[in-house]
């Protein structure tokens, strides 16, 4: 790859250690410029190469345990639930989650399907995390944080590598992947095959005296591709795709309504060409298409009954008439639910003059949505969304950067939407900044919400009850952020330190209001609080990473009773990372979360305090790189996850990397 090519992203090329603790490392996700962390506009969390290994997670949202702020829990449903300072649900419904640029945000519940994603751990480079809304960048659902995982270039990928995981709990993995080049090409192929039991398969519930078993049990299966071909000096085009399937159990036997099956499979394809003729000037043409499905294969057509407007299982025989789910029908091929999303998108950064630099871009993109079971049609739900957006930098001063932003958007839903940023990045001294932050942020009703249709009817098709019901039209919630922030850099200590102080108010927060459920617009609230992150290397053997998250959130029993309960007063994780030498590291982690409410059908989970370790080993044997670890979860007592059946224990696991 040519000179011209590589200086224009430097977040995507190899980074050291000593990038994230002598230097700012530089970031791509707030503005769509490259700028150090010191002059974003908004408070960023870097996990890089090295933090993820260090901390033994194999699934990617644990990671974010090491970010401020953020509540992390695998549901029982084959889902990840992700909050940052409370609104914390089973969908992750107020995030933009980005792989390489692409979203995958799904827009029928809002969730984001962390399970399909088709990308190894071992294949990620680093993760940016915006904590705090980011609309004026990436649009609707950038509400609350934007998540960007940026793979590894093929470049830092040659040659062959395998990883294989194995222990307790069901947990076993195999990644096989192959790198190279030829000429002006490079590529990347990787295939993964993952299993996962993620708790104790029997728990006790409510008043029951027998245990229930727990259906968690998934297998995944997936490949991905990616290929960089220089056409030129100044000309690059890349593309990527992506095929999962998985066999997913779902469920327990306590509620033998609930699916004990699921069938999943997701593709993606991904092409972007871009030209870049310096290191502030280029555009970015990228298109992408993903599909994603799901199938309850054994999904039990269940007798129903009603006594006293309660829905019962019945318990032998059956009414007159037989009641079943009038979801039972499925669309072709024995398909529940179908999205499909296809994305087009230009960008363009320019510098304008030697203190001001603009990134400026449209993007267009259209959604559709089928499933009877849920939206009880066999027509296909779509929507075509677009959006431009425009963000400036004004060095005003050597000491003063001025920075804003704005997004102008048209949703199928709610019509027009303005979100602009305003941010002054000031320096008190070298290596100290303060920044002031103000920002508004829109988030849009997914499908579910605005035209979810969940109904029970007679084998003769009559409708009998309807447990969710098409909303009136909805309104976007919105946030308005104000931020002050500070980060330092302590370069004799080799220790940097960001800090922030926020007060967010949402408004028309949307809520289902019983039965049948349908959303509506409720009041605003409030959310305050402070994040401290820290990065510091004490001895050259030693590096430590620790977060401190403080919120408060403020809302009425009538806006939702249990929303002041989703954010943990209080939450905190330390990793330490140690070389011991002759290739022999070890690392420990603590992660601390108060007690706190899951929404969207979670329980009430006490707080916890997790204690994980790895110890690896790393070696050249006959001219290939070996590294073996072994890995400890949970070390301490066991603790509730989401609902609190889910038990997650104390369990272990080796794994071995061999790479030639």
């Amino acid at each position: 790859m040519g000179s011209a090519l590589t200086c224009q992203h430097p977040a995507q090329a190899a980074l050291t250690e000593a990038d994230f603790l002598d230097e700012m490392p530089v970031v791509l996700s707030v503005s769509r410029l490259s700028q150090p962390l010191n002059e974003t506009p908004a408070a960023v969390t870097v996990i890089d190469e090295d933090t993820i290994r260090a901390s033994g997670f194999r699934d990617i949202p644990d990671l974010l345990r090491l970010v401020p702020g953020f509540s992390v829990a695998y549901t029982r449903d084959n889902t990840w639930a992700i909050g940052y300072h409370g609104m914390a649900d089973a969908f992750s419904r107020r995030f933009q989650v980005l792989v390489d640029g692409r979203s995958i945000y799904g827009s029928a519940y809002g969730a984001v399907n962390w399970g399909e994603l088709a990308l190894s751990i071992d294949d990620i480079e680093r993760i940016e995390v915006v904590r705090g809304p980011n609309a004026a960048t990436y649009g609707a659902n950038a509400f609350l944080a934007v998540i960007n995982i940026i793979s590894k270039d093929p470049s830092q990928t040659p040659g062959t590598f395998v990883s294989a995981q194995y222990g307790e709990q069901g947990m076993s993995g195999l990644t096989a992947r192959y790198g190279g080049s030829h000429g002006d090409l490079r590529y990347r192929l990787t295939l993964s095959a993952q299993t996962r039991d993620r708790f104790e398969t029997n728990a006790f519930e409510g008043v029951h005296a027998l245990p229930v078993k727990l259906y968690e049990e998934t297998q995944t299966y997936f490949l991905n591709g990616r290929a960089d071909y220089r056409v030129s000096a100044t000309d690059e085009l890349s593309g990527q795709f992506g095929l999962t399937a998985g066999d997913w159990q779902a469920g327990h036997s306590g509620n033998p309504e609930e699916p004990f099956g699921q069938d999943v499979s997701a593709q993606y394809l991904q092409l972007k060409y871009r030209r870049a003729y310096n290191a502030d000037d280029e555009w970015m043409v990228q298109a992408y298409f993903t599909r994603n499905t799901l199938d309850s294969p054994n999904h039990p057509e269940l007798c129903l009954d009603t006594i006293e407007n309660e829905i019962v299982v019945c318990p032998g025989g059956s009414p007159s008439p037989p009641l079943y789910i009038g979801i039972g029908e499925r669309l072709e091929a024995g398909i529940d639910q179908l999205q499909t999303r296809f994305n087009l998108e230009f960008q363009m950064n320019r510098r304008l003059a030697r203190d001001w630099r603009m990134s400026l871009g449209a993007e267009v993109r259209h959604e559709t949505v089928e499933s009877l079971r849920y939206f009880n049609t066999r027509g296909k739900l779509d929507g075509t969304l677009v959006r431009s957006y425009v963000n400036m930098e004004w060095q005003a001063h050597a000491d003063l950067l001025l920075q804003g932003g704005a997004m102008l958007e048209h949703h199928y839903f709610t019509g027009t939407d303005f979100s602009p940023r305003a941010a002054i990045n000031y320096t008190l001294a070298k290596g100290h900044t303060l920044r002031l932050n103000v920002s508004q942020a829109y988030r849009s009703p997914t499908f579910f919400e605005q035209k979810g249709n969940l109904t029970y009817s007679t084998t003769s098709g009559t409708p009998i009850l309807q447990v969710f019901a098409p909303s009136d039209p909805l309104r976007p919630e919105r946030i308005l952020s104000r931020e002050i922030g500070y980060v330092g850099q302590y370069q004799a200590a080799h220790m940097q330190l960001d800090v922030k102080v926020f007060h967010d108010t949402i408004y028309e927060y949307m809520n289902n209001d019983g039965t049948p459920g349908r959303f509506d617009n409720r009041d605003d609230f409030n959310v305050r609080g402070g994040d401290v992150q820290l990065n510091w290397r004490p001895l050259p053997a030693l590096r430590l990473t620790a977060q401190f998250s403080r919120a408060f959130l403020d809302a009425e029993a009538a806006v939702d009773k249990d929303l002041p309960k989703s954010a943990p007063r209080n939450n905190f994780s330390l990793l330490a990372r140690y070389d011991l030498g002759r290739g022999w590291t070890a690392s420990a982690g603590v992660y601390r979360s108060g007690r706190m409410k899951w929404l969207s059908e979670g329980d009430t989970t006490q707080a916890f305090t997790r204690w994980d370790a790895r110890l690896a080993r790393r070696w050249t044997w006959q001219g290939h790189e070996l590294e073996a670890a072994l890995v400890g979860q949970n070390l301490g007592a066991d603790y509730e996850e989401f609902r609190d059946t889910n038990i997650f224990s104390r369990r272990l696991y080796g794994s071995l990397s061999l790479n030639w």
